[in-house]
């Protein structure tokens, strides 16, 4: 099937249908990044990114709903307008859900560059010569703090 038939056969749907299929289609995505952002916070991060599928695929099929229900506005709000309505209320709970979820991957982020970079730190002191200089005081050699470990700062 053709991407203009899947679009066509989208908005030949019946508008109660249609827009049940976006609602289904939302309130699972929303459930799936409320998963991440509850695993995220407990610091489950493989358990986390197990779901990243998921949420690409959810997230996929919502804006092809979404795009259709945009295309058959007047329809929908005509024939379904209490769909529209939910439609609505719900697509404002994916908005209140994906800033929670980026804040805390944000914040898992700096997290893990934190406990990265405090790693690197310590690993390189503990790697330097502890003799005095010509001053009195311990050298320290800065590029050797970082020496043999690798910041991978993707998340």
């Amino acid at each position: 099937m053709t991407a203009a038939a899947r679009l066509a056969a989208l908005d030949s749907l019946p508008a109660t249908e249609l827009c049940q299929h976006a609602e289904t289609t939302l309130a699972a995505l929303v459930d799936v990044m409320n998963q991440e952002t509850t695993l995220l916070r407990a610091g489950h991060m493989r358990e986390a990114s197990a779901l990243t599928p998921e949420k690409t695929r959810l997230a996929q099929d919502y804006v092809g709903f979404a795009r259709s229900v945009q295309r058959q506005s007047p329809r929908l709000k005509a024939d379904a307008p209490d769909a529209v309505e939910r439609l609505r209320l719900g697509h404002e709970r994916l908005a209140t859900q994906m800033a929670e979820n980026l804040r805390v991957l944000a914040t898992a982020r700096t997290v893990t560059e934190d406990v990265l970079s405090d790693v690197a730190r310590i690993m390189g002191q503990q790697n330097r010569a502890k003799t005095y200089g010509a001053a009195g005081t311990i050298a320290s050699d800065p590029s050797a703090s970082a020496r043999g470990l690798a910041l991978n700062r993707a998340l």
